[in-house]
């Protein structure tokens, strides 16, 4: 059986330039899935172009670092930075709070509530929860948000670790993400105890592109499509494929994106170019990838298709 790939932009609603980005690259079936900032500068652009386009999967890009709370501040005081308004300005004092014990999972969960409630408040049909930086990874913050996410009646989640043998075929990756990918590695076997041990939730066998963030082009991408038509199928199950998302940022490099804080600006064009040029053409050879996003997967999915399902409208009391 053939693999399944799920294309998905993160920074969905980050500025006006992603948004368009998305929305080109959908039309063009060469993006199946975005996950939407709740509170992007460019939310309620992002929530119109995901209402034209129901095609598009759309999920929840949860922010604890770098980025407004959707929360009270004074609801979540052990998440925020010194200014007392907004997150800890980057992963790395993030990670330490976390490890130090000093951020709580309860106010990990109320904002993460806040956040995938107010995509669903405004008629988006949240297919899945994915995290900027990752940060789900560590299972301090994955208790609550899985906790949450299902409550919330979303069951597809982001696995974020990459396989190996994608990993290598970022081969311009910077050293120092290399170091950095090498040390979250460190909390990959913790993260899948906890969700092998205490949640049914639905997600994939890996996610591509997170070396290769910053340095995808069209001849990387081309490279790893290709590599997934070799991969075996599920040990145990030969009549069912492997599923993979890609994760990546396009977007144009503009005025609205050159005023916010973040690495990525050249290299989201590059990508948006790389997937426009590879997926279409690909996708005509019969043995590439059936593209799809994570509202397909599972039981929710045949609910989905049957329209059968009925997605929470945000204001259900969760905790």
């Amino acid at each position: 059986m053939k693999a399944r790939l799920i294309l998905n932009a993160d920074d969905f609603g980050l500025t006006p330039g992603i948004n368009r980005a998305v929305e080109r690259l959908h039309r063009a079936r060469a993006l199946t899935s975005a996950t939407l900032m709740a509170a992007g500068p460019a939310f309620d652009d992002a929530v119109a172009i995901a209402r034209r386009n129901p095609t598009l999967g759309v999920g929840c890009h949860l922010v604890f670092t770098d980025g407004v709370p959707v929360s009270h501040p004074e609801s979540i005081p052990s998440l925020l930075g010194a200014d007392g308004k907004t997150f800890r300005p980057s992963s790395v004092d993030f990670l330490q709070a976390l490890l130090r014990g000093t951020i709580s999972e309860g106010e990990i969960a109320l904002e993460a509530q806040a956040q995938i409630q107010k995509l669903q408040r405004a008629g988006i049909d949240v297919t899945h929860i994915d995290s900027h930086k990752h940060t789900h990874l560590f299972a301090a913050v994955a208790r609550p948000v899985l906790y949450i996410a299902e409550r919330c009646g979303v069951r597809a989640f982001r696995y974020p670790s990459e396989p190996h043998w994608s990993r290598q075929l970022a081969t311009s990756t910077p050293l120092a993400r290399r170091a950095a990918q090498t040390a979250l590695d460190l909390f990959e076997p913790r993260f899948r105890a906890l969700v092998d041990l205490t949640c049914d939730e639905i997600t994939t066998h890996g996610t591509l592109g997170i070396a290769a963030t910053g340095t995808l082009n069209a001849s990387i991408l081309r490279a790893m499509i290709e590599a997934i038509q070799l991969r075996p199928p599920v040990p145990g199950n030969p009549e069912q494929g492997r599923v993979y998302e890609l994760c990546c940022h396009p977007g144009f490099n503009d005025a609205d994106l050159n005023r916010l804080r973040t690495r990525l600006r050249r290299t989201r064009e590059i990508e948006m170019n790389a997937l426009i040029e590879v997926i279409p053409e690909i996708s005509q050879n019969p043995e590439a990838p059936e593209l799809i996003h994570y509202g397909d997967l599972g039981v929710p999915g045949l609910q989905r298709a049957s329209g059968q399902f009925t997605p929470n409208s945000g204001f259900e009391k969760v905790l």
